[in-house]
């Protein structure tokens, strides 16, 4: 199975695109689109309203960063950590499964965090941007 180590890279790069793609959709609707809906719905959750705007900026601007492979692993944390919240404040009393269940969002915060521990790969700004050198993104 060694042959399929070699296409680590490309797995990589779907990881990083299915996050990326998903989030930057979701965080340009929050951003750009109802950012006062979603400061609204976050202070109702009983969180302080400038986490509506952490966490908007943080899906938007982390997706791209994500989608370029470009401080991968910084941003995997911080949609690791929005997405976390999310499932334990918006989701969890919903189940695993059906409308607003769990098992999306906690989809994408696994990918999130496989992100933060694998890097980015090879086919990456990270990558390129230090040279090429096979150490951590």
């Amino acid at each position: 199975m060694r042959y399929l180590d070699r296409l680590q890279p490309l797995a990589l790069l779907f990881m990083r695109l299915a996050l990326g793609i998903i989030m930057l959709a979701h965080g340009y609707q929050n951003l750009f689109r109802h950012l006062h809906e979603h400061v609204h719905f976050i202070t109702s959750l009983g969180m302080p309203a400038w986490l509506g705007y952490v966490s908007s900026v943080a899906e938007f601007l982390g997706a791209i960063f994500i989608l370029a492979g470009f401080f991968t692993r910084p941003a995997a944390f911080a949609l690791c950590i929005d997405l976390a919240v999310a499932i334990w404040k918006v989701h969890w009393h919903n189940g695993l499964m059906g409308p607003g269940g769990v098992e999306f969002p906690l989809a994408l915060a696994t990918l999130a965090f496989a992100l933060i521990f694998f890097g980015a790969g090879p086919i990456a700004l990270d990558h390129v941007l230090r040279g090429g050198s096979t150490r951590g993104s």
